[in-house]
């Protein structure tokens, strides 16, 4: 876009289609109502198409067309399958790698298929698909975004019990700079967001779990809120502003970052 483009105009997602993984629930909810705000049709993906469906209704008008989609990540078949929904002239622009889980269990307890389904959602869906995104498009000769979600686990490690958590999402933080200096120079941006602090319904409710089996992680989560610098915990809608700036023209230079969204927790 020209360098004489209004800030509107560098911040509209008009005319283009964006997939959202992970889209029932917390920043993937969030990231839809911000997305259809700033004018995207919205392709949304989740497991809980019954929850989908629920955020559709609730969505308000913004004048775009959004489609649902009831799809286990962990299953590479399932993937494919979603990615035949489109043929190459109503390809999705964006792609944001939301979903992920992230269950508390001790590091020696954790068995072969635990570990493979963190893995399979956390990190091999995200390489799936950037696959479908970077080859479907690349072949028409169009670039896109991709967001990638990673988390501040994958830098600082702090919590409990989340090992097999954070090397999924230090994997995805590695997959998003490869790719973005391999396809750079093909039209695509690709960048990872690094929340940390959020609150929301999965991390409220695995925090209940928590603390009604392991009293001593009180004073972790009191060692974390102190070591927040903006003194506060984040909101979804926090992370998925950022998301809208780096889908837009806004971040038109902007490749291969990893950028946090965490109140300032890993600068403390």
């Amino acid at each position: 876009m020209a360098e004489q483009a209004t800030l509107t105009q560098l911040i509209s997602l008009a005319g283009r289609r964006a997939l959202i993984t992970g889209a029932a629930a917390g920043l993937g909810k969030a990231m839809a109502r911000r997305f259809a705000e700033a004018g995207a049709d919205l392709e949304l993906v989740d497991i809980a198409h019954d929850r989908l469906e629920a955020i559709v209704a609730d969505l308000p008008d913004f004048g775009v067309e959004v489609h649902t989609h009831r799809v286990d990540l962990s299953r590479k078949e399932e993937i494919d399958r979603l990615w035949q929904t489109w043929d190459d002239a109503h390809l999705p622009d964006i792609l944001v790698n939301n979903a992920g889980i992230y269950p508390f269990e001790h590091f020696l307890d954790v068995n072969e298929d635990a570990y493979q389904r963190v893995l399979g959602i956390n990190l091999s869906s995200v390489y799936w698909m950037c696959q479908h995104m970077i080859s479907r498009r690349k072949r028409r000769k169009l670039g896109g975004v991709i967001i990638n979600i990673g988390s501040i686990e994958a830098m600082l490690p702090f919590k409990m019990d989340l090992v097999h958590y954070s090397m999924s999402k230090a994997g995805v933080i590695a997959l998003t700079r490869s790719l973005a200096k391999e396809y750079a120079r093909h039209g695509f941006r690709i960048n990872v967001l690094i929340p940390g602090g959020i609150l929301t319904a999965g991390t409220r409710a695995a925090a209940r779990q928590l603390l009604r089996f392991k009293f001593g992680l009180i004073k972790e989560a009191w060692d974390f809120r102190q070591r927040l610098p903006a003194g506060r915990i984040g909101q979804p809608d926090e992370v998925a502003r950022m998301a809208v700036v780096l889908a837009s023209d806004l971040a038109s230079y902007v490749h291969g970052a990893a950028i946090p969204v965490d109140g300032g927790f890993l600068a403390s």
